[in-house]
C-alpha cells in the first residue's frame, strides 16, 4: 500500500517529528535527514513520549530551585 503523498510525490517523512525543550528536533524514521515540520505529518513535543524524556528533568529541578 502506498501514501498519497508517495504516489504524487510530494517531499515528506513517514515517521514522527519529535521537539525536545532544548529546541533539537529528531524523528522517528532513521532515514529522515530534513527536520522541517511541514515534512511531518505526526510532530510532538518530548513530553508526549512514551516513558518520557530526560530532557525535561533538568528544566524542572530549575524551576523548583527558583520557587524555594
Amino acid at each position: 500500500m502506498t501514501c498519497q503523498s508517495c504516489e504524487t510525490g510530494l517531499d515528506h517523512c513517514h515517521g514522527t517529528l519529535v521537539q525536545h525543550v532544548s529546541g533539537v528536533v529528531e524523528c522517528t524514521d532513521d532515514g529522515c535527514t530534513e527536520f522541517e515540520i511541514v515534512r511531518h505529518s505526526l510532530v510532538i513535543e518530548c513530553e508526549s513520549v512514551d516513558g518520557g524524556c530526560g530532557c525535561t528533568e533538568p528544566v524542572y529541578y530549575e524551576e523548583l530551585l527558583r520557587a524555594s
